[in-house]
């Protein structure tokens, strides 16, 4: 079909490499059966693809080798498109903000609702669940940045939600010493008293090892701001909860320690 492939120079001329199965249906007027055999055309020689049903990636010559963009050109629109809110998050947001060791091997969200992943060519999206009433608090304009795309401008965590969601989800960012790497690289530039404010909306215990690895890296002001949390907790917290507390043989992996009311129960090595 000529038409759908005019359809989709004019997108591309626009600076908009995606649309809608709806939109083009009503703009090109054909049959829904034919439009899915151009759509169909179109995906066999490599020049479309689907994130999501309904949603369509236009691939550029340089997007084939990896089967679609860069997921940041086109995430906003398909969250727009799944009518729900979203930000980038954990080791994205790190490299975004300049974490010096963080290749992202994958694009991770973090959003109020489950949602299933998706795996586009070499792109593997995952969105992590945030309980809605957090998420609400903490994902406002604010304690966001943004990343410019060719769809505009697409929502990422701020480096203060970016520390936070990592110590929240750090099994997602590789572990403790990727965790304890992300804050060394990024804890100086958090405001203070922003993190300490969005720490209210976070588990006790993941602010608690945000302190912790803040204090250990020499970030003292942003360290010094979360300590009024360790006085809401009398419970001793496990610096990693996957390690078990005590392993037989390896000597100060069960140390507490208690201006952070955690046992360290697993080195860490960081490159300063």
């Amino acid at each position: 079909m000529a038409a759908l492939e005019q359809y989709m120079e004019a997108r591309l001329a626009q600076g908009r490499a995606y649309f809608l199965r709806d939109d083009v249906l009503a703009a090109l007027g054909s049959s829904p059966e034919a439009l899915n055999m151009a759509l169909l055309r179109q995906a066999r020689k490599d020049r479309l693809a689907s994130p999501r049903q309904g949603f369509y990636l236009i691939l550029r010559p340089e997007d084939r080798a990896a089967g679609a963009p860069d997921p940041a050109r086109w995430i906003d629109p398909l969250m727009k498109y799944l009518q729900a809110d979203y930000r980038i998050a954990l080791l994205r947001a790190a490299a975004f903000h300049g974490a010096s060791h963080q290749a992202a091997m994958v694009f991770q969200l973090i959003v109020p609702k489950q949602m299933r992943g998706v795996e586009i060519g070499r792109h593997r999206l995952e969105f992590i669940y945030q309980n809605p009433t957090a998420f609400a608090q903490v994902n406002q304009p604010e304690a966001l940045a943004s990343l410019k795309s060719d769809a505009g401008f697409a929502k990422v965590a701020g480096i203060e939600l970016t520390l936070l969601d990592s110590a929240r989800y750090f099994h997602k960012v590789g572990g403790i010493n990727a965790l304890a790497q992300i804050v060394k690289d990024l804890g100086g530039r958090a405001r203070s008293a922003k993190l300490a404010r969005l720490a209210t909306h976070y588990e006790n215990s993941a602010v608690r090892r945000l302190g912790y690895l803040l204090e250990h890296t020499h970030h003292t002001p942003q360290a010094d701001a979360l300590l009024p949390f360790v006085k809401k907790t009398k419970t001793a917290a496990l610096l990693n909860p996957a390690v078990k507390p005590l392993i037989e043989g390896l000597p100060g992996l069960h140390e507490p320690e208690p201006r952070w009311r955690l046992i360290l129960n697993e080195p860490m090595e960081i490159d300063f």
